[in-house]
């Protein structure tokens, strides 16, 4: 019995991605006094404490908060700041409740799908072959008894998570729970308990303050003028502090944003809200504001008007973006391109990589023309788990190495101010395919081509609309005469309708007078042709005949 065709699972169609919908800029505080410092110290550590008595109280409320409890939450905040900052410090509360309430979501989901895959390999006997869908069996006895052990306890702490969803249950470290461990291990972190002790309490300070239209400067709280002047209101408890009047702390140093700047001081001259953030790098010992607001979403082009110029595909990989540029047919112009980077490191490190590359491919992008970037819509929320994959450590690393979540933000936020449309599309099949269909046929004398090249060119060509496959058959009427026998072309029951082609009686006649010899080199029409107008006519042969000819 012939084997069933492999069901292709259906493919979603590419959609034009949403712009951002806001904006953020950072300058470092110069020329700080030690004065400022130490006023910056203390209205951190005051709200920080604040802010963290009030996510405690938010924790332990679970489900049963409302905005009652809200509301009285905000109301003892406020006897010991002001109403603006405990606002703030509420705001900030609820969002990282929620946050933390779909990260353990998330948790519970991915617990569910290992715990799938390892009922599924346990069922299996021991040595089973698997196949590109599923895994087998495990390959001894000794690894389906720890695995079987494992399972045990990824279905003890699902019961737990779950218990905590349905009860409301978060945990959550004010500070981050990477640099609470690395308390634990120091020697590791290369810090001394000293430096430590720094971090850990300047991630918990509390120096922020939301935006309000209609007041002056667009801030009540944190109000930096058109000029640069920064000042802070200063809480009641240190309202002593103050150097200027009506409560407020002027620091000496002024702030001067170099990329968008225009944009940030028309916001603050026609007083719209603007919120701020204070931030210390303790490593660097630097002071950093950053200014953020809210914009309308911006108005994506449609996708026939994104895709009017052609399109440039882009495979993300673990250590490069592989391009392609492709014309409004889909067809690839020029060579490939690669713009690598590096996402060994620290955060900060590996954030760089990924803006420089995502700066050199917009760039070019700009030069060779077009308007769009076709990028695959990933998400390996589901592929990272070691149940799935097993003893594939390197295919799990090299899967959770491609910063897809930070890709998918920079890229449009970063593509808007260029102009150019982000078109997301299905990622199934796309590099299975490039490599079939594209690979070979580009590779050249002076150009060579990888797996991921053309991969490349199969995003470009579904973000475009076209199928990825170079050539299709043509609709059936014109396959042959009203998809039936066409009258030009041998019957396929007729005699001698595939022997070798004879000469032409009348270039025979001419070789013979030229050379004294027949000619022996077959000619373009074949005896088995009627109804051809004179025997110098080339007709089509039938596509059996040009199969077996060799497509003459």
């Amino acid at each position: 019995m012939a084997d069933k065709k492999k069901q292709l699972r259906t493919i979603d169609p590419p959609f034009v991605a949403v712009g951002p919908s806001g904006v953020a800029l950072r300058d470092r505080l110069k020329h700080l006094t030690p004065q400022d410092e130490k006023v910056l110290r203390l209205v951190g550590e005051h709200q920080g404490r604040l802010a963290s008595l009030d996510l405690k109280a938010r924790c332990e409320a679970g489900h049963q908060h409302d905005n009652d409890a809200w509301a009285s939450r905000k109301r003892d905040l406020t006897e010991q700041s002001s109403s603006r900052i405990a606002g703030a410090i509420t705001k900030a509360t609820h969002d990282q409740y929620g946050l933390a309430r779909r990260c353990l979501l998330a948790h519970v989901q991915s617990l569910e799908a290992g715990i799938r895959m390892l009922r599924h390999r346990l069922s299996l006997p021991i040595g089973e072959k698997g196949s590109k869908r599923a895994p087998g069996g495990y390959r001894s006895k000794g690894e389906w008894f720890h695995k079987s052990r494992r399972l045990a306890t990824l279905e003890h702490r699902l019961d737990m998570a779950r218990d905590d969803w349905k009860t409301g249950r978060v945990r959550v470290v004010r500070g981050g729970r990477r640099l609470l461990r690395n308390r634990h291990n120091l020697q590791a972190a290369q810090l001394t308990e000293r430096e430590w002790r720094q971090r850990w309490e300047a991630e918990r300070w509390f120096l922020a303050a939301d935006g309000e239209s209609g007041k002056r400067f667009g801030n009540e709280t944190i109000r930096v003028t058109p000029d640069g002047e920064v000042s802070i209101k200063m809480p009641a408890p240190l309202a002593h502090l103050a150097n200027s009047k009506h409560g407020r702390y002027v620091l000496a140093s002024k702030v001067v944003f170099a990329h968008r700047g225009e944009e940030w001081r028309e916001r603050t001259e026609a007083n719209r809200a603007v919120a701020y953030r204070i931030h210390h790098h303790v490593g660097r010992g630097r002071w950093y504001l950053t200014a953020s607001w809210t914009r309308p979403v911006v108005q994506t082009m449609p996708l026939a008007t994104a895709c009017a110029k052609g399109m440039v595909g882009v495979d993300t990989n673990a250590d490069h973006f592989a391009a392609y540029r492709l014309d409004r047919h889909g067809n690839p112009v020029g060579d490939p391109r690669r713009f690598p980077y590096d996402l060994s490191g620290t955060a900060d490190h590996r954030d760089a990589q990924i803006r420089h590359a995502l700066t050199r491919l917009l760039h070019w992008t700009k030069q060779s023309g077009a308007q769009a970037i076709g990028i695959e819509n990933l998400d390996f929320a589901t592929e990272k788990t070691r149940e799935k994959h097993g003893r594939k450590k390197r295919f799990r690393q090299l899967i959770s190495g491609i910063p897809t979540g930070k890709l998918k933000a920079r890229i449009v936020s970063m593509a808007a101010e260029h102009g150019i449309a982000i078109v997301a599309v299905d990622p199934a099949y796309t590099s299975m395919w490039g490599e079939k269909h594209w690979r070979k046929p580009l590779i050249s004398t002076t150009r060579s081509m990888t797996r991921h090249d053309a991969a490349s060119v199969a995003i470009g060509r579904r973000a475009l609309g076209h199928p990825i496959r170079r050539r299709t058959a043509p609709p059936q009427h014109y396959q042959s005469d009203g998809a039936g026998h066409r009258t030009v072309q041998a019957d396929h029951g007729d005699r001698g309708r595939e022997e070798t082609r004879r000469p032409i009686a009348e270039r025979a006649h001419d070789a013979r007078c030229r050379t004294g010899t027949t000619r022996t080199r077959e000619t373009s029409t074949s005896k088995t042709v009627r109804d051809a107008r004179s025997s110098g006519t080339r007709v089509q042969d039938s596509p059996r005949t040009l199969v077996r000819n060799g497509g003459s």
